[in-house]
């Protein structure tokens, strides 16, 4: 619904997003939904001996956050629920926010009985130790 191409109405000298008022109404539903636009960013890093899966989680707590493992494929879900309410003289304003997003992965020869997570600064950090040692992938071998 965001990501439609604004278009431009016979005999209107402005287009529906150069409208004033659209041009409000945009700015808020793109500012509060464009930090999970397309599932949230996660970096993957390799290290010897374990996965360290980042996930970016803005303005998440730590009971915002679900992490499962089934089958090899490990899943993060988010949920925020967020309600104001707002109360001056003459009006009322009351706003809400829903969202839930969820992204998963599949990890193969990682010990799943020794997965750890943290959360830090709106980052969810996963530790996931790997099974085997990895063997060193590059070796030198002599001509003969």
């Amino acid at each position: 619904m965001f990501d439609m191409v604004p278009f431009r109405r016979r005999g209107r000298g402005l287009t529906e997003r150069e409208d004033p008022f659209n041009r409000m109404v945009d700015s808020f539903f793109n500012d509060a939904l464009s930090v999970f636009e397309g599932g949230f960013k996660t970096d993957i890093k390799e290290e010897e001996d374990k996965f360290i899966l980042e996930a970016e989680l803005p303005g998440m707590t730590k009971d915002d956050i679900e992490l499962e493992i089934n089958e090899d494929i490990l899943t993060i879900k988010a949920r925020k629920e967020d309600e104001r309410e707002e109360e001056r003289e003459n009006y009322i304003r009351r706003e809400r926010r829903t969202g839930s997003y969820q992204r998963s992965f599949r990890i193969e020869n990682v010990k799943e009985e020794d997965i750890k997570a943290r959360h830090e600064n709106g980052i969810l950090i996963v530790d996931l130790p790997k099974e085997e040692p990895s063997r060193p992938r590059r070796k030198t071998i002599d001509i003969e």
